[in-house]
């Protein structure tokens, strides 16, 4: 049994973790649901029709459901609502792309015809983090459904209550039972799952230790994976860039969600020219930021908590561990009461936005993710050494740049090693985007077309169109006569 608190003090519900025989019992039940070709062999209108239900369904509960994210995470709502807000897109645009998406016909030599169709995978596992509970399963579950999987999805036991919720929300618009199932556990729980020999894909979104770890697992299985993974994120700041716009994306890219993002501008690279201009800038924004934090729950607060104490602590001990680089602003949890309205700091693991200086690329801190409000800043002088810095790192899954100069940002685009680059703007994304990482920030895309591909394995069926006399004439490879044969 799981506790989850609301705030880290006050308990908020307890979810039973699933038992080793829950995970066995689910998963063959989730096959043999697939067999059975309830949702499997059911039209793609079908599929479409429960989908795009269901995005109705989840458009009403939006608040309620962001309510629930903020109590189980600390984060704040007003963040929470407006990205739930978005969910149902996901769930549209796979209905879409179901009702649109075609199979197709090979050119094939000979009176052949061979056509190519997508077809499911089976049972599929997804195992999701805290940081966007229900986004980021959604953004799972929408293609694995459309495809006509059995997906089993393991929530992480910090914050698995909206993804339960979600899964009841399926089943009463028509999802078949056996066919989106739920099971609440730690890390002992995915690895029981991973492992059952009927899981044919396994998407996670994790750190790369933990990718590392269950990649090993799914291998050995030949089953297929896909791993949004850690992420260190550059943001260059050119002297061309419009100063409020760079400051202003800067602090939302930095940190929105309270820096609990793969995709957080950890590393801001400034060029040397706009350099303390936009310092000036930046740590102001810090400041009013750090004086309207209060309860998530607030409208008006505008950063929330940690997710957990030992989240906190460790962060902590990175920062202690600095050397010699400087903190410019915020590097201690917050104590005391709220500005703002009087919240209790206590009540949560509230760290305040943190900007740090004078950090060299080998250290800690520019290598290693943070996952907390916690950025570094270098300053830089031409593109070649802002794009050398940004490319310092062993992780690639976004990067931000800004810039007025049009050539400079798509050339600088092209340059960084990132599955993502934003100019201009941070944060974006799209159901038709595709998202992922380079290098050791894992494999594989979420989101779009290839999303729903990879979620399916093509088919292909070749008949022969020949008439039965010229079949005779032709196909007999074996003929008495030695006349040449086609061969495949």
């Amino acid at each position: 049994m799981v506790k989850i608190f609301a705030r880290r003090l006050r308990p908020l519900i307890s979810v039973a973790s699933a038992s080793p025989q829950d995970v066995r019992h689910t998963i063959d039940d989730a096959h043999d649901a697939f067999k059975s070709g309830v949702w499997s062999k059911s039209s793609p209108i079908t599929r479409s029709l429960v989908l795009s239900r269901l995005a109705r369904t989840l458009e009403h509960r939006i608040p309620e459901l962001a309510r629930i994210e903020s109590l189980q995470t600390g984060r704040a709502f007003r963040e929470l609502n407006a990205q739930l807000g978005r969910l149902p897109e996901w769930l549209d645009y796979y209905a879409a792309l179901l009702r649109t998406h075609q199979s197709f016909v090979a050119p094939t030599q000979g009176k052949l015809l061979n056509y190519v169709q997508r077809v499911p995978l089976g049972v599929v596992a997804q195992i999701t983090p805290f940081n966007h509970p229900l986004l980021i399963a959604v953004k799972k579950i929408a293609p694995a459904l459309a495809a006509g999987n059995s997906v089993i999805v393991k929530p992480s036991e910090l914050a698995p209550i909206t993804v339960l919720e979600f899964a009841e929300m399926a089943r009463e618009a028509g999802v078949p039972a056996g066919i989106l199932s739920v099971l609440p556990g730690g890390p002992t729980t995915g690895k029981e799952i991973v492992s059952h020999p009927a899981i044919r894909k396994v998407d996670i979104t994790a750190g790369t230790s933990t990718g590392r770890a269950l990649g090993s697992i799914v291998g050995s299985g030949l089953a297929a994976f896909t791993a949004e993974l850690g992420g260190k994120a550059p943001i260059i700041v050119f002297n061309d860039a419009d100063l409020t716009s760079a400051v202003n994306g800067v602090a939302f890219a930095s940190f929105v969600a309270s820096g609990q993002t793969c995709v957080s501008g950890t590393r801001i690279i400034i060029q040397d020219e706009i350099y303390d201009q936009f310092m000036g800038g930046f740590l102001e924004k810090v400041a009013s930021i750090t004086g309207r934090m209060g309860n998530p729950l607030n409208l008006r607060s505008t950063m929330g908590s940690i997710i957990s104490l030992r989240h906190l602590e460790r962060i902590e001990g990175m920062l202690q561990r600095r050397g010699n680089s400087i903190i410019l602003a915020g590097g201690a949890r917050m104590v005391g009461t709220s500005a703002l309205d009087g919240f209790d700091f206590s009540k949560g693991s509230f760290l305040p936005p943190t900007v740090i200086a004078d950090v060299n690329v080998e250290d800690e801190l520019w290598q290693e993710e943070v996952f907390g409000p916690v950025v570094v800043v270098k300053r830089f002088s031409d593109e070649r050494d802002g794009v050398a810095l940004a490319n310092a790192s062993k992780y690639g899954l976004g990067a931000g740049l800004w810039t007025s100069d049009l050539s400079r940002a798509h050339r600088v685009a092209s340059a960084i090693e990132s599955g993502l680059v934003w100019v201009n703007t941070h944060h974006r994304n799209d159901p038709s985007s595709p998202w992922g990482g380079m290098k050791e920030s894992g494999i594989g895309r979420e989101n779009g077309v290839e999303a729903l591909e990879a979620y399916s394995q093509s088919k292909s069926t070749i008949v022969n169109i020949a008439t039965a006399d010229e079949t005779r004439q032709t196909d007999d490879w074996f003929a008495e006569t030695g006349e040449a044969r086609r061969y495949g």
